[in-house]
């Protein structure tokens, strides 16, 4: 079964993904943030990421760089809600630094679950 580790500092959203992802046959970890992310990340084999970008501690841009610089080759997809600026231009910079798709929140679980199927059928 695929592993896909969700990092969010929501934790309604992080249970939701959760829930979801484990009914379409996924197994989920997840995260608050970034470093406890990373933390998750390697202690366990991850085949997929899904970051959220605004967070405290580590936030997600952060977060990406540092788990591309782990392994340049994990998939990850971006998600969020904005903060001060519209959400596309930190999903925009998400993309530019490996996030192989991005996402606005609220998420459209059909659009991420056909992202993520896409990604780990590869």
């Amino acid at each position: 079964m695929k592993k896909i580790l969700v990092i969010d500092d929501e934790k309604s959203v992080r249970e939701l993904l959760k829930m979801f992802f484990e009914r379409n046959d996924y197994n989920v970890l997840s995260a608050s943030d970034g470093k406890q992310g990373i933390k998750l990340y390697k202690e366990n084999k991850v085949d997929l990421i899904i970051t959220d970008i605004i967070m405290p501690e580590k936030e997600g841009l952060e977060t990406i760089r540092e788990f591309k610089s782990i392994d340049p080759d994990i998939k990850i997809i971006a998600i969020s809600g904005g903060g001060n600026v519209d959400p596309e231009t930190y999903l925009g910079l998400a993309k530019k630094m490996g996030a192989l798709y991005t996402f606005s929140k609220p998420l459209d679980n059909k659009t991420l679950l056909s992202a993520v199927n896409t990604l780990l059928d590869q």
